[in-house]
């Protein structure tokens, strides 16, 4: 056996000939690689080398094997891996079986929306030594889907660095790391980070749709966004509470989204009349109706001009804006107030506000649009403003490919 240290590892490991390796010890995990047959473990990590074992590790270009000493300082590299993986997961995900070959798979536990804390992703990877990689955030993941991988890189790894990445995980839970995206409720519990990655659970809306346009409501056009908005609606569990067809007349829009929050629509969606023409109404009857933070266009192709907004009781809205201390925002309720209190006060269906989400006539020609982006986060509880909505920009143009393999493609991904 040799006595020297392996200087190549640097990890105080110790070499032994595989002619001399018959009843020690594998200290890790060999992968055999057989292209387009098997890519895998071929012996795991604590077994016993036979005299049989000889020729199939030459075969697979084992001269030696490592002997291990892992000194107080130090982690073996599954170890390792399980620390790291508990200290970056957080609700709704899990451990996917033993480390193979060093790496860890973490799982999605639930259906939902996959959240990744990519600064503090960043700041992980940065550290050398360990690594994960992940799922694009705000991807819809299934239940028991991979979301990330991480492994400790070397066999041996200092357990200084593997503290270091445990108080990455720890920073996001105490929200040092921060959130991009604010709580539709800023005292609602949904928003708080539990970990670099985590998997939030969508609720299944109600929906209650006004598709607008003269052309449609008159009859003379077919109308093609009722199939396509009931479709994307019932994929995540929802129905339809109620669905009307409205004119170019911003009190008729704005009277049928009344008549859907009454029937209990906890989310509200309007299509056409988003863009400049003189007839396009439908975002003022949106602002008549009381709806706050409305966010008009995004950096999205096809989905440029969206609105988004939020419909909130009007005790609700005023105990934010005290809540919060902020001065602008108390003129804001106080310029906005007078027009909540002149039309006929509604009963919600929730304590939550409703979103309301103004989609653009590409929603219906396109497969994928804007609606297709926003909509999971918005039933994961996050609140959409023109932050969300800018951001999109790096990754928001569709390449309209002529056979759609969206999730899968470059669209919406940050």
């Amino acid at each position: 056996m040799c006595d020297t240290l392996n200087e190549r590892q640097g990890q105080g490991t110790k070499t032994v000939p595989v002619q001399e390796a018959v009843g020690t010890v594998l200290a890790h995990d060999i992968t055999e690689m057989r292209p387009g047959e098997f890519k895998g473990r071929a012996f795991k990590k604590g077994h016993v080398i036979r005299e049989e074992d000889v020729c199939h590790l030459l075969r697979l270009g084992k001269e030696h094997l490592y002997v291990l000493h892992v000194s107080a300082d130090e982690m073996h590299e599954d170890d390792a891996a399980y620390a790291i993986a508990q200290a970056l997961m957080g609700e709704g995900v899990a451990i996917k079986g033993e480390p193979k070959e060093g790496k860890i798979s973490i799982i999605a536990e639930r259906n939902g929306l996959l959240k990744i804390n990519t600064d503090a992703l960043l700041a992980f990877n940065m550290l050398g030594d360990v690594m994960c990689a992940t799922l694009h955030n705000n991807t819809v993941v299934r239940k028991g889907q991979d979301v990330a991988g991480t492994r400790a890189i070397p066999l041996v790894v200092k357990k200084k660095v593997v503290e270091e990445a445990v108080r990455i995980g720890e920073k996001v839970r105490s929200s040092e790391f921060g959130v991009r995206s604010e709580a539709i409720n800023p005292r609602s519990e949904m928003n708080k980070p539990t970990g670099v990655i985590s998997v939030k659970e969508l609720r299944k809306p109600r929906a209650g749709i006004v598709i607008t346009g003269n052309e449609v409501y008159h009859g003379r056009i077919k109308d093609a966004f009722a199939p396509v908005i009931t479709k994307k609606i019932e994929e995540y569990g929802g129905e339809i509470v109620g669905m009307y067809y409205a004119p170019d007349d911003e009190k008729h829009i704005e009277d049928r989204l009344r008549e859907l929050v009454k029937a209990g629509a906890d989310l509200l969606i309007t299509t056409g009349g988003m863009s400049v023409d003189p007839d396009d109404v439908t975002r003022f009857a949106i602002g008549n109706l009381g709806a706050t933070d409305l966010t008009y266009g995004s950096a999205v192709l096809p989905g440029a001009m969206v609105l988004v907004g939020y419909l909130q009781k009007t005790d609700d809205r005023r105990q934010m804006t005290e809540d919060r201390g902020e001065d602008k925002k108390r003129r804001r309720w106080e310029d906005e107030k007078s027009s909540l209190t002149t039309s006929q006060p509604l009963n919600f269906p929730t304590s939550e506000p409703i979103p309301i989400l103004g989609i653009p006539a590409c929603g219906m020609y396109h497969k994928i649009t804007i609606f297709d982006l926003i909509l999971p986060r918005v039933l994961a509880g996050e609140k959409i403003g023109r932050r969300e909505l800018a951001e999109l920009g790096h990754g928001g143009l569709c390449l309209n490919c002529k056979e759609c393999g969206y999730p899968v493609c470059p669209f919406g991904k940050l």
